[in-house]
């Protein structure tokens, strides 16, 4: 089983070099706390805050994929060179349009070709 590897707060961390390690690897979810029953609802996964990724052919965010507790909703793939390839970085991003008939408890992992999973922190959505 891989290694997955979680954000931590990199107010926390010392160098810089860490910062941007860890934040640049992390998937980030970014929805409303609340949905309604049945209704499509948009959940978008962001790669980073502060710092953006590599996007090199042998180095760069092959899936992004989300969970509801432990069931898979929807993932998605990239190859090397989406966001201009050739030393270029960016925020790689992705917005799923899921249906949820019950609360949830999100989680996105995401797949660094270089440094493995990485999972973000969990983020609760009430269902009306």
């Amino acid at each position: 089983m891989p290694k997955i590897n979680r954000y931590v707060d990199i107010d926390q961390v010392e160098k810089e070099a860490k910062k941007d390690y860890i934040d640049r690897h992390s998937p980030f979810i970014h929805c409303e706390a609340k949905a309604k029953k049945g209704e499509m609802f948009q959940v978008t996964v962001k790669m980073g805050k502060e710092y953006t990724h590599p996007d090199d052919f042998d180095h760069y965010i092959s899936n992004i994929r989300l969970y509801n507790r432990e069931t898979k909703l929807t993932d998605a793939a990239f190859l090397a060179g989406v966001l201009g390839g050739q030393g270029a970085k960016g925020h790689q991003t992705v917005t799923f349009n899921i249906i949820l008939q019950k609360n949830a408890k999100l989680v996105a992992q995401s797949y660094c070709t270089k440094h493995g999973v990485w999972e973000s922190d969990p983020m609760e959505v009430t269902v009306e």
